[in-house]
């Protein structure tokens, strides 16, 4: 049996919708070229209508009376002289059609010579890089055209490169965390100092996406946060790749509210990570990180400092509830490291105990403890030279079992005293975070003599301080998974996003 043709509509029906869209498309913009002249003169007559009630909403009450009167004086004037209600109609409308005209600017159709120029010389910097001497047709080359290569662009007002978007070449080795960071360096360099950058490498496509990153907010204070048991706000980012938010106050007077980005470290027993490394230059913010750490930890736990720089920073904490030590000198340091590490072993213990009778935990074991610990690497020089155990080695019982028994370990430390950091430290404490301008990254948690640098997936940068510091944590972990790993920054500008005041201005 021969088949049977299928029926006209199903053959030919798309070339039918085709037609019939391109019909309506032609009818609505005859009819808008026909009607703009209308469409104009009613924009007018609205903004000429919402000006006049702004005009009324502005006056004061005691002059209203003597707006009224002249304003009929005026239209009794205009009703009886000869041709007066036309030439009344005939100013109103001219009046709209000026007030309803289009006031947005046409924009260029391309770039200008000074951007043009910027262009050309961002592409002649990048031939040494993505060209060859062996490619017969190289996509860079001295005198080429720079339009084959950049197909978006985009410049700020004040002319400067804010997107872009590159090709090159196949055998570019994209995959090399050092090729790549030549390239965002000297793109960092070429499209203007004192921006931070976000720089998406499509392996597949062979292209690289420049994106310039918005200033995050200074105008943030010390608050209670909005978040679960467990969670901790160690900074604010960007809302490109974080979907979570949590509700602000800001201002001078906390008048404003907004939703911003948060980057949030989750801890207990569900942790992945349950213990921070925070690493910075003097001045970063690392106190003040640990500060905000521990006014978050006071809600749903107990809180034991040690301060080995010795400044004090950390004086507004004593006697707080849930405060249970702040220690500033080696043998107290001492003292409340070895009682933290018994009291793990007991928790643990009784934790284990409760659970072969078939008890729930003790409520004592499930009231997260933190030890919080700012430069411990100036009481381990202390401790050699007098010849007593280093308190870091103290620290070995909470990072291996602290996740089960509930106790968090948070270290702050500056980078010239990174090599002095204790091997437990180094290889426990995986959630990391770096602060401030640094020539590296830290890649991952330092386990051996020096942070690794690795240079590849992107990451979500954070402010937490009240000046000069950057903290880095990649997008999984900001309001998800939680773990504060990496960071990947090229130049931060002057100045931090993210301010948290000191913690003695957000209350018990």
């Amino acid at each position: 049996m021969a088949r049977r043709p299928l029926p006209r509509i199903l053959t030919n029906g798309g070339a039918q919708l085709a037609r019939s869209r391109e019909l309506a498309r032609t009818a609505a913009d005859s009819a808008t070229d026909v009607l703009h002249p209308l469409i104009t003169i009613t924009r007018g007559l609205r903004r000429l209508a919402s000006a006049g009630r702004r005009r009324w909403a502005g006056t004061p009450k005691d002059r209203r009376g003597a707006l009224l009167f002249l304003a009929a004086s005026v239209v009794l004037v205009v009703a009886l002289a000869p041709y007066g209600p036309l030439l009344a109609v005939v100013t109103l409308m001219a009046a709209a059609a000026w007030q309803g005209r289009d006031r947005a600017p046409s924009a260029p159709a391309g770039p200008d010579e000074s951007q043009l120029q910027r262009l050309k010389s961002l592409y002649d910097a990048l031939v040494p890089y993505f060209s060859a001497a062996e490619d017969p047709e190289p996509l860079y080359a001295h005198g080429g055209d720079w339009e084959k290569v950049f197909s978006e662009y985009e410049f700020d007002p004040t002319g400067r490169i804010a997107h872009l978007v590159i090709g090159y070449p196949a055998y570019f080795t994209d995959g090399e965390p050092e090729s790549r960071a030549r390239i965002e360096h000297l793109l960092g360099a070429k499209s203007g100092r004192g921006r931070e950058y976000q720089f998406i490498w499509d392996e597949e496509a062979n292209q690289l996406t420049v994106r310039v990153l918005a200033p995050l907010p200074t105008d943030i204070a010390a608050q209670p946060f909005v978040t679960a048991p467990g969670e901790t706000v160690l900074g604010f980012t960007d809302p490109t790749r974080v979907q979570r938010t949590l509700p602000l106050t800001h201002g001078t007077h906390g008048e404003e509210r907004r939703d911003a980005p948060p980057v949030v470290w989750r801890t207990g027993i569900r942790s992945t990570e349950p213990h921070l490394l925070a690493v910075g230059q003097p001045g970063s913010g690392t106190s003040t990180l640990l500060r905000s750490i521990a006014l978050q930890a006071l809600h749903h736990g107990d809180v034991v400092i040690v301060d080995g720089g010795g400044t004090g920073e950390y004086a507004c904490l004593t006697g707080r509830d849930g405060v249970l030590a702040v220690e500033c000198g080696l043998p107290g340091a001492l003292t409340s490291l070895e009682w933290a590490a018994h009291e793990t072993e007991r928790r643990l213990i009784a934790a284990n105990q409760a659970h072969q009778a078939g008890d729930p935990p003790p409520d004592d074991t499930r009231r997260p403890l933190w030890l919080l610990l700012d430069r411990p690497s100036a009481f381990s020089h202390l401790a050699a030279a007098d010849g007593r155990e280093d308190p870091q080695a103290l620290l070995g019982v909470p990072l291996r079992h602290g996740r089960p028994a509930n106790v968090t370990v948070v270290v702050a430390e500056q980078f010239d005293g990174l090599e002095s950091l204790a091997e437990p430290v180094r290889q426990h404490a995986c959630a990391c975070g770096a602060r401030g301008r640094y020539g590296g990254a830290v890649g991952g948690c330092p386990r051996g003599p020096r942070a690794h640098h690795s240079g590849r997936a992107g990451a979500t940068r954070t402010g937490v301080c009240p000046a000069g510091a950057r903290a880095c944590a990649p997008a999984a972990g900001a309001g998800h998974a939680g773990s504060v790993r990496r960071c990947d920054e090229r130049r931060p500008p002057a100045g931090c996003a993210g301010a948290v005041a000191a913690p003695d201005d957000a209350g018990g």
